[in-house]
């Protein structure tokens, strides 16, 4: 529900709208046609109607529905901004809307329409189910907006003078669709430390580049948190004796760790900063100034700085699964690792994991592919107008699918590295690494003799790194950072 301020404040936001309106003071999208239009003045008895048209020309995005979870966050966002002030709505939008929510009206959203210029083309499909048109789903049914609206015990609302224009603006689906990939983003990199660390314990990897003092010499952005997470992980272990270690100096794949994990840190602080602004202000064009009675043109819809962000992210993501990948192609060469060939106790007449390097590096090149920057990307809007957007939405959709890929490249290193912890047979586990040894040992056996070894990727990356119960005993280890590690950087 809205907080009891936002009514009052939306009242007062709508008065400057009705005061502009009845004085027929030129502005933007209220009193003028909108993009190149925006020259011409609208007639006072066509105020109603362009609202209604505003959304109904603008409900053009092609593509599946987006799934109902991004359908939500993307309401969400629209209606927390709006309830900060600025748009001029009238308040009976953002309560229906609310309402839409808590009845589980959910407007089929199609999934590419977004350039970044605010999200008009996907969000007024939103808009047509708030006056009873498009398609809601309700309680897995898809329906017609009225129809859904109705069996929820909904009305349609009629749209005044900016109503329609206010549906449309702002960007609440790449806001809302990049606050659920900022979650699932953290959430990997607590397991990616995780995996890492059962790694370091199969491989008995040298920990002094996680020392304080070392880093310390060269604090990059992030780099002392990651490490402080992984000696964190590996407290309880042997590892952080340095005479347990096999090598004096190991592959960067594991002696950078905390280097990439970092800069994984970084950008999702990044991401973060760029996002609060989406998700909390108000994105709209124009915006209203009750203090004054002005209604002015703004430029709050434009997201360059969340479409860098989300770009950083994604690149940061693609480092940190290009590095499981090497991780468990060292494992597997036992002129690295000291281990069997492959990890095959038979040694280098079976198959072993070898064939799995193949699949992760299938995975990793798609992250790859898909982590190609799209806010330099070339496009315009209107003609001498909306000379530039973002791709912000496209910035952060394609994260939905790498954050998909990273998880399974580390659930292949997950089975791996367990196999090698199996094999190596260290006197003492962390307390990361135990648990997650032991939960994997609980759903896949350690390998034997050669067998189809998908299925056991595949059960690693659902039972485990996919499990609730999982990720909170990790997120619960790695809290334990600032007791072990002396409070990372």
């Amino acid at each position: 529900m809205l907080a009891d301020e936002v009514l009052p404040r939306l009242t007062r936001d709508r008065a400057v709208v009705d005061d502009v309106v009845d004085r027929q003071v030129p502005t933007y999208g209220l009193t003028t046609g909108l993009g190149t239009r925006s020259s011409y003045a609208l007639p006072r008895r066509e105020l109603e109607v362009f609202s209604v048209r505003t959304v109904r020309g603008r409900a053009n995005a092609v593509g599946d529905p987006l799934p109902v979870p991004l359908v939500r966050a993307a309401v969400l966002a629209r209606v927390n901004g709006i309830a900060g002030g600025g748009s001029g709505v009238r308040p009976e939008i953002p309560r229906l809307l609310v309402a839409m929510l808590n009845a589980r009206v959910h407007p089929v959203i199609p999934e590419v329409g977004s350039i970044g210029a605010s999200d008009l083309c996907q969000m007024a499909h939103v808009g047509l189910v708030v006056i009873g048109e498009g398609r809601a789903e309700l309680a897995g049914e898809v329906l017609d907006g009225g129809t859904a609206l109705r069996h929820a015990g909904l009305s349609p609302a009629g749209l005044g003078p900016k109503d329609g224009h206010v549906l449309c603006s702002a960007s609440p689906l790449a806001a809302g669709q990049g606050a659920l990939a900022l979650h699932e983003a953290a959430t990997l990199l607590t397991l990616a430390q995780a995996v890492t660390a059962l790694t370091y314990e199969g491989f008995r990897a040298n920990t002094s580049p996680l020392d304080a003092r070392v880093l310390g010499l060269r604090p990059a952005p992030g780099q002392s948190r990651a490490a402080g997470e992984l000696l964190a992980l590996l407290d309880g272990g042997d590892l952080g004796d340095s005479r347990h270690a096999r090598r004096v100096q190991d592959p960067v794949s594991l002696r950078c760790a905390a280097q990439v994990h970092g800069a994984l840190h970084a950008a999702l602080d990044f991401a973060d900063a760029a996002l609060r602004p989406e998700l909390n202000g108000c994105g709209d064009n124009p915006v209203v100034l009750p203090d004054t009675g002005e209604i002015l043109s703004s430029g709050n819809f434009h997201t360059p700085a969340l479409a860098l962000a989300f770009d950083a992210l994604a690149l940061a993501l693609t480092q940190t699964a290009s590095l499981s990948a090497e991780r468990m192609r060292r494992l597997l060469d036992p002129a690295v690792s000291g281990l069997p060939a492959n990890l095959s106790p038979y040694g280098p007449e079976r198959s072993g994991f070898a064939p799995l390097a193949k699949t992760a590096q299938a995975l990793v090149a798609e992250i790859r592919m898909l982590s190609v920057p799209v806010c330099t990307d070339a496009r315009h809007g209107a003609d001498a107008v909306e000379d530039d957007s973002t791709n912000a939405a496209l910035g952060t959709r394609r994260l939905a699918t790498i954050l998909i890929r990273l998880r399974q490249v580390l659930a292949v290193e997950a089975l791996v590295a367990a196999q090698a912890v199996d094999l190596a047979a260290p006197s003492a586990l962390g307390r990361g690494p135990r648990f997650l040894h032991r939960a994997i040992r609980e759903i896949v056996p350690r390998l034997d003799d050669d067998r189809p070894c998908g299925a056991d990727v595949e059960a690693v990356d659902r039972d485990i790194l996919g499990s609730d119960d999982v990720r909170r005993a990790l997120r619960a280890r790695v809290g334990e950072t600032s007791s072990v590690a002396g409070g990372p950087s």
